[in-house]
């Protein structure tokens, strides 16, 4: 039998922002709609959203979206920027004009902006001023005309001369778009595209409806709900987003969750540590989600010592796995007084759906177990002569039972864009449970782990070896600051462990304590026989998942041998 959540919380059939605000015309008590909802962290006496200029804000651009030459319900408009003001405005706008949000990473290069724009067919593209170039090469190689583009910023918020603003490189500013009117609500259909690589492949548009994202945003908040002083907790909360808005993940926390719980977040522009623990030191910030790349680093960074962090209440982390050493390390920041509890989620999901109850304490680095409303269980896949698919589900627990993890709950995707192939292969045979390519299995009291991810797995002499499980012990060295473990292909087609690690500043390590390090550690096959290299830096998405390809590509080069597909 599937896992199935212990808690069950009703969901509402309407949209996002019907949901989050009421009716286009409710009118919220002054004692609300003057509540700070997103703040400057750079600039927070100054530049401000109240929950009433951002829904009034929203509306307006919403309006104005909803009356672009071309422009109807369902429409694509692509948003091309890092963290600022404006972004909550134009998600939450995009999704009052009845249109589609989606975003890319500001970091893309002219091909891969290109490459989103035409596989969302996005009709308008939204960029910051400072990537116009980057959007002017991509809508070229898009085909997409340059009047179906604007630059913005949160300077039309503001009295900072916004709304007279002219063109920039030919493109107009946002301000032409803003009407005076209010907008009406959003349908109940698909709400955005998130782009996400899924079990495998190039990225695809993941299909996020208004029912996905109020489901997640009830289950993810719900858990915060379990405390015996959750309504003390929730009045004197104070979040800051350092996370990426254009990914799932920060997208379900800020974007909604803040606005649901009426938590005032405070919004870093970019992503710098030590401002960070500013941050947090200076606006009292009570909760920290982090992905690991960070979690390391306010374990192991010497300079986190220099700040007063006890304002916080909460850690947690999630994007990718977290050994339990390394959690155990995050905790002692705090004296051992907090715990850290990790989650499980994935674009497919909307943005999680394993999660901890916050009264039960993790001793390990379990993802805890389903969310609200949702089921998941392990899954046996095996292969038939004739190379068909056959799946047995899994049901005893331990670390020795692994196998896939499926699940089903009200926040799973529609489907990818325009991609029929994708969503079935995605989905089980009988399209009831979304298949998502993570090795899992469940110990005795029912809580989750995630072992690896299945296309990330190296196979030696037959055996299989969990990256994720050696990056999670070369990071218990002091001297290792951060590490990514791949599959050193060889000529005989098999695979060696090969770890790149970061050393700390000034530490003295040498590739072979490494290797003896982990060498007594483990079973033979998963020792380091592909040889340890030192780098600068662990390549890494903004949501801190390592990018292996890149590590493998450029150890294959060195070695002169064939990367692993």
């Amino acid at each position: 039998m599937p896992y199935k959540s212990r808690w069950s919380v009703p969901i509402p059939d309407c949209s996002l922002p019907t949901f989050l605000f009421g009716s286009a015309t409710h009118q919220e008590p002054p004692s609300l709609a003057n509540k700070q909802c997103y703040i400057d962290a750079q600039n927070p006496e100054k530049y401000f959203l109240t929950r009433s200029s951002f829904k009034l804000w929203s509306q307006r651009f919403g309006m104005g979206v909803s009356r672009l030459p071309g422009f109807a319900p369902g429409e694509r408009v692509l948003v091309f920027s890092g963290n600022n003001l404006a972004f909550p405005v134009a998600f939450m706008g995009i999704l009052m004009a009845g249109g589609i949000f989606s975003a890319a990473n500001p970091s893309f290069v002219g091909r891969e902006l290109a490459n989103q724009l035409k596989d969302s067919g996005a009709a308008y593209l939204l960029v910051a001023e400072a990537s116009l170039d980057t959007a002017l090469e991509a809508a070229k190689i898009a085909g997409l005309s340059t009047d179906k583009i604007r630059y913005y910023d949160a300077d039309a918020l503001f009295e900072k001369g916004g709304m007279t603003k002219g063109d920039k490189k030919g493109i107009k500013y946002w301000n032409s778009i803003f009407a005076d009117e209010r907008p009406n609500e959003a349908k109940e259909t698909v709400l955005a595209l998130n782009y996400s690589s899924g079990t495998t492949g190039v990225p695809k548009g993941v299909m996020v409806t208004h029912r996905n994202y109020i489901s997640n945003c009830i289950q993810h908040n719900h858990l915060a709900t379990l405390y015996p002083n959750a309504t003390e907790r929730a009045a004197r909360a104070r979040w800051v987003c350092f996370l990426p808005l254009y990914h799932a993940m920060a997208q379900t926390i800020y974007l909604s969750g803040g606005v649901m719980r009426q938590i005032p977040v405070y919004i870093m522009t970019k992503f710098d540590f030590v401002e960070l623990l500013e941050n947090i030191q200076k606006f009292k910030i009570t909760d920290l989600a982090m992905v690991p790349p960070i979690a390391v680093m306010v374990a192991k960074h010497p300079v986190v010592k220099k700040y007063d962090l006890s304002s916080i209440e909460a850690i947690g982390s999630g994007a990718a796995p977290l050994g339990s050493e390394a959690s155990r390390e995050v905790e002692k920041v705090w004296g051992g007084r907090l715990n850290l509890k990790q989650g499980w989620g994935m674009t497919e999901v909307t943005c999680s759906l394993l999660g901890w109850d916050p009264t039960k304490y993790s001793a390990s680095f379990a993802v805890g177990e389903p969310n609200a409303n949702c089921e998941a269980k392990v899954m046996r896949v095996d292969e038939d002569e004739k190379g068909n698919q056959t799946f047995t589900e899994i049901t005893e627990r331990g670390p020795d039972q692994r196998g896939e993890l499926w699940c089903r709950g009200p926040n799973v995707m529609k489907g990818y864009w325009k991609n029929e192939k994708a969503t079935k292969g995605t989905f089980s045979p009988d399209g009831q449970w979304l298949r998502t390519g993570d090795v899992a299995y469940v110990d005795e009291d029912g809580m989750f782990f995630i072992v690896d991810r299945i296309k990330e797995l190296i196979k030696v002499k037959g055996n299989q070896v969990a990256p994720a499980e050696l990056e999670a012990l070369i990071l218990d060295h002091k001297a290792i600051a951060d590490v990514a473990v791949i599959g050193l292909p060889t000529l005989d087609g098999d695979e060696r462990p090969k770890a790149f690690c970061v050393k700390q500043p000034g530490a003295q390590v040498t590739e072979q304590d490494v290797i003896d390090f982990v060498k007594d550690k483990v079973i033979h096959y998963k020792r380091l026989n592909g040889g340890v290299e030192f780098v600068d830096a662990i390549p890494k998405n903004p949501s801190g998942k390592i990018l292996r390809r890149q590590l493998r590509d450029m150890a294959a080069k060195k070695a002169q041998l064939p990367a692993k597909l």
